[in-house]
């Protein structure tokens, strides 16, 4: 994972790219929700046209989520704002960890304590995006492929 170097203030948040910015990407032959498959190892989830992609680092050191569009084109980190990551592990008191813009502005970054048991531990991630709050929980760890 990624070293995190200090904590720097957040740019204002930018809004999310309009459907026809999409529109165009679909001229190039790019097909909208055509490709779910994590580019950075995590879990990626779908809220409307917006895609994100949630990396939990089981050493606690380098937590991130990562902003694309309907056809997974990279989005700056600033399409969003007040990023958080909640852990929740088994027997223990839950763990908010409020993430930052990295320094290239393309995920935002946190971290917090390891966990020990990814399997029985899940997430909260939220963030706002169009000035509307959003959560979602989420398995800590990925689930394992399934064999075909």
């Amino acid at each position: 994972m990624l070293a995190l170097g200090a904590c720097r203030q957040s740019p204002a948040p930018v809004q999310a790219p309009p459907p026809a910015a999409a529109a165009a990407d679909l001229s190039a032959g790019a097909k909208p929700h055509g490709d779910h498959n994590p580019h950075h190892g995590g879990i990626v989830m779908m809220r409307g046209d917006l895609h994100y992609e949630v990396v939990c680092d089981r050493t606690g050191r380098g937590h991130h989520v990562y902003f694309t569009d309907a056809v997974r084109d990279e989005l700056p980190a600033a399409v969003a704002s007040a990023v958080t990551l909640t852990i929740k592990r088994p027997k223990a008191p839950e763990e908010t960890i409020d993430l930052r813009i990295d320094d290239d502005g393309e995920s935002w970054v946190g971290s917090g304590r390891p966990v020990d048991d990814p399997q029985a531990t899940s997430a909260r991630v939220a963030f706002t995006i169009n000035r509307e709050p959003y959560w979602i929980d989420i398995p800590f760890a990925a689930p394992a492929p399934s064999a075909r």
